[in-house]
């Protein structure tokens, strides 16, 4: 049989189960003394959510050693803050338990040692018992003690040298060492499911805006000048008039022209086309969910004989 501790089993067991209160670190007390032999180390519970065994760290009392306490030896005030250790009556009883360390494994062999130093007839354990509670349902019942129990009896009805099979056996066949006391006053707190929305922000996608350079051919066309020359042969008003013979047929006489044209000079420049803005927008949207909740009803059962009008619902 596999066991847990609460930790590990629940890690929301304090705020489930205790309202916030923390069960670990509650002072033990030997029997129904005010004698403190130590503090609640962690407890124990079996695969259905079961307690099983308180840790009890004896601290001072004997130095550095943790030992089992079957639950149903104990009771458990939260009000007070205390656990009183029916099952704990002397030093010598802790002496002689297994010694308990955090990640060794608790199998079979090492609970029948941890049986076998409770179920001694001297010791003085809790009242009879109805049933073991679960995690969800024992941790929520809150167990009054004013009414000391004080009539010291066996832990078991059986006899110390009672054979027991590993293959066989269970916790339910020593209710004294396992069953929760459920004698005294309690409360029943009943509970109810409910749908609580939460938002979780994550990451839906990624949007990268950048820039490339996209090439085009572009056809430019620029007017342009060039001079020419143009030779008119025209007669003059005056020809066939006589002129100076020393003025004609000069060999050295020439006009000279300059002759300019323009030539397109095209040259790449970068301006400012346009600009672009980027930003985010918030859209709202709404997400329905639909699931099933479960809620506690209270169910009274009376025998036949009961009277009716002593049951009242407040």
């Amino acid at each position: 049989m596999l066991l847990y501790k609460i930790e590990d089993f629940n890690p929301n067991y304090r705020q489930e189960a205790f309202d916030g209160e923390d069960i670990k670190g509650l002072d033990v007390y030997a029997g129904n003394s005010d004698e403190k032999i130590g503090t609640i180390d962690t407890v124990l519970l079996d695969e259905t959510g079961r307690f099983r065994y308180f840790v009890v760290d004896t601290g001072s009392w004997i130095f550095g050693k943790k030992v089992l306490l079957p639950i149903a030896l104990s009771r458990l005030d939260l009000n007070g803050r205390r656990v009183y250790a029916t099952g704990l009556r002397s030093k010598d009883q802790v002496e002689n338990l297994p010694r308990y360390e955090h990640g060794m494994a608790v199998d079979y062999d090492y609970e029948e040692q941890v049986r076998g130093i409770y179920r001694t007839p001297t010791v003085e354990a809790s009242a009879p018992v109805e049933a073991s509670l679960p995690l969800d349902a024992a941790a929520r019942t809150y167990m009054a003690v004013e009414t000391p129990v004080s009539t010291p009896h066996p832990v078991s009805s059986q006899p110390s040298n009672a054979a027991y099979d590993r293959d066989s056996y269970t916790y339910d066949r020593e209710p004294a060492l396992y069953q929760m006391n459920e004698r005294d006053h309690q409360q029943l707190r009943l509970y109810e499911e409910r749908l609580v929305a939460d938002k979780t922000r994550r990451k839906a996608g990624e949007v990268a805006i950048g820039k490339r350079v996209e090439t085009e051919t572009v056809r430019l066309e620029v007017p342009v000048e060039k001079e020419r020359v143009i030779i008119e042969r025209i007669t003059p008003a005056d020809a066939g008039t006589p002129v100076n013979p020393d003025t004609a047929f000069q060999q050295q006489e020439m006009a000279r022209l300059e002759i300019y044209e323009e030539t397109a000079d095209i040259q790449k420049q970068p301006f400012v086309r346009e600009e672009v803005q980027v930003r985010k927008e918030v859209e709202q949207d709404t997400v329905v969910a639909t699931d099933t909740v479960r809620r506690e009803q209270l169910d009274v059962k009376t025998e036949d004989d009961a009277d009716a009008n002593t049951i009242n619902s407040l």
